[in-house]
């Protein structure tokens, strides 16, 4: 099927890493502002059928090490496609490229990341051409209902910044038109396996009102998926009895993960990151990351290039996210899913949000509670975990309301000589500061030494 390809296609190379010393240049990514990737449905007039063009220059016409404004425009035709089904389409660009061996694909629609390694490149991966030959097979011999189907490769900066500008546009569109349902108000959730070759034990448990952590499938997206390709990787995920509505646990969601891991994750809370919180892949657009120090939850972006104020930037808090692990404190979400009513809804939801880069926080100023909105600092009011606790005295957040520094003694349990119970208990230990929130210690025996200081050896001075 690939025999004029240069390198080989298949699921085997799903999953594979491209680090930056093998990297042969990179399309899109943390240092490229417009990147884009696109599917529109058209009327079969408008499409010539199998028609690969490149908007500027090709790969082998870009510098080794490079980074360089990149976009996917693929339109579409079918008498049973719809404008509905495009975001569904749109995803699976991410699986298809990743069966070429050599190339690299994260992320998605305005965040995509794509690596073509030295190696790929080396044996003749050095034109589009063969990446749209191997999207074109492979959309059309996977979905049938595609009947004619052209590509475009834009890397002219200006033809990519203009439809990336178009294509937000159709973004916002879509996201505004899967608002309004509920998750009570149905049975069925979806599930999306597409980032399993990179997270295996990872699910994305797909609601009416909790989208993908990629941003890029809503409800109404799985439900067509679903529908269009019954064995793919998004399928139907009965809801089952909902055990905790706080929380966000179903019975099915849970039997659901428990199979599609292989008994790795058994229990999901869909609206909490604490205690057996959603699982994260890697394509996530967001981090909630709790805050220990203020007790409170920090948000941060794939876009946004500086340190946050804990200090740490996104790609280093991506690593403790992402892999398909439940790590407490470190959610991967979706932007659209800071505009739901049940974001972090066990958590607190935005009244425990205490820092949000700027860009974000004014996106998110229509869904952001009014008296919350000045309370929550941006990179523009703190640089410092410090000054991040004064903004929020001052604010008079909610979260200051938890603050209780005092130890507080509690009865002799059985069993035990001494307990005692503290918010917040610091350790400095080899230079590395700890914080044991909501402590409870319990000791057999409790050894007072005074402190003495050691005298001299001889020959030493008291210096």
């Amino acid at each position: 099927m690939f025999e004029d390809i240069p390198v080989e296609v298949g699921v085997v190379h799903e999953g594979e890493r491209i680090r930056r010393k093998d990297m042969y240049l990179e399309l899109g990514g943390p240092d490229v502002k417009e990147k884009f990737e696109l599917v529109r449905v058209l009327t079969p007039d408008k499409i010539e059928d199998g028609k690969i063009q490149v908007i500027g220059p090709d790969l082998s016409q870009m510098g080794e090490g490079t980074s360089n404004p990149f976009g996917i425009l693929i339109e579409v035709a079918g008498p049973k496609l719809e404008e509905a089904i495009e975001g569904v389409l749109e995803r699976r660009i991410h699986e298809f490229s990743n069966y070429l061996q050599g190339v690299m694909h994260l992320n998605q629609r305005y965040d995509i990341w794509i690596r073509i390694s030295k190696r790929a490149f080396a044996k003749g991966l050095n034109s589009f051409t063969f990446v749209g030959k191997v999207l074109l097979t492979l959309f059309k011999n996977e979905l049938p209902i595609i009947e004619k189907m052209q590509v475009t490769f834009l890397t002219d900066p200006f033809r990519v910044e203009e439809i990336y500008r178009e294509a937000r546009k159709i973004y916002d569109e879509r996201d505004a038109r899967a608002r309004g349902l509920t998750d009570d108000e149905v049975d069925t959730f979806y599930g999306c396996a597409l980032c399993q070759s990179f997270a295996p034990s990872h699910i994305c448990v797909i609601t009416p009102q909790r989208y993908a952590n990629c941003g890029a499938i809503s409800w109404f997206d799985g439900r067509a998926a679903a529908s269009i390709d019954p064995k793919g990787p998004i399928f139907p995920i009965e809801k089952g009895e909902c055990l905790d509505p706080v929380r966000g646990e179903f019975s099915g969601v849970n039997e659901s993960a428990k199979n599609k891991s292989l008994g790795e994750i058994n229990q999901i809370y869909l609206y909490s990151a604490f205690g057996r919180p959603h699982t994260s892949c890697g394509c996530f657009e967001g981090i909630a990351f709790y805050i220990p120090e203020v007790e409170g939850f920090g948000i941060v972006h794939r876009r946004f290039p500086d340190p946050t104020v804990n200090g740490l930037p996104f790609s280093t808090m991506a690593d403790s996210t992402a892999g398909g692990r439940q790590v407490e404190g470190f959610h991967g979400i979706s932007l659209e899913y800071m505009r739901s009513p049940r974001f972090l809804q066990a958590d607190g939801g935005y009244r425990a949000v205490v820092w949000m880069p700027s860009e974000i926080k004014e996106r998110m100023k229509e869904n952001i509670p009014a008296d919350i909105y000045d309370k929550i600092a941006t990179e523009k009011d703190v640089s410092t975990l410090e000054s991040l606790r004064a903004f929020l005295e001052e604010k008079k957040h909610p979260v200051v309301q938890r603050w209780k520094k005092e130890l507080v003694a509690e009865p002799v349990p059985e069993g035990g000589l001494q307990v005692f119970t503290a918010r917040e208990v610091p350790i400095t230990q080899g230079g590395i500061r700890i914080i044991l929130k909501n402590a409870r210690i319990t000791a057999e025996k409790v050894i007072l030494q005074p402190l003495r200081p050691q005298k001299p050896k001889k020959g030493e001075g008291r210096g």
